[in-house]
């Protein structure tokens, strides 16, 4: 199973449960609060699960996760519901405009359920 990162945190606590993965539709995205941060948690296809920050930087509005999910090349992105900037959803950078780039976050999935790093 893909994740977006391979190198984890060992301390548990750093982890939250967002939901189980059938939770997800393939292809779409989730919003959860992950260490006081909107999150948007991200299942591309059946196995691969992605998390960015929730909150659009060009409006403010926490609204990436109800973005649509697709390809630019090889990059796996989220246009933005409002200005349809696109999210890279392994990095967080914005492909048009690099100073509005948010955070990525670490995913794994483990006995069913997606857990989201808080650091």
């Amino acid at each position: 199973m893909n994740a977006a990162v391979l190198n984890f945190p060992t301390d548990a606590s750093a982890w939250t449960s967002v939901c189980a993965v059938d939770a997800i539709v393939p292809n779409t995205g989730v919003c959860a609060l992950v260490a006081s941060r909107h999150v948007a948690v991200f299942r591309v296809g059946e196995d691969q699960f992605f998390a960015i920050d929730n909150i659009d930087p060009k409006s403010g509005a926490s609204v990436l996760s109800r973005g649509l999910v697709g390809n630019l090349g090889d990059q796996i992105v989220v246009a933005s519901p409002l200005y349809k900037n696109h999210f890279d959803l392994r990095t967080g950078a914005c492909l048009e405009s690099p100073e509005h780039s948010v955070r990525a976050h670490e995913v794994r999935v483990v006995d069913g359920q997606v857990l989201v790093s808080g650091n």
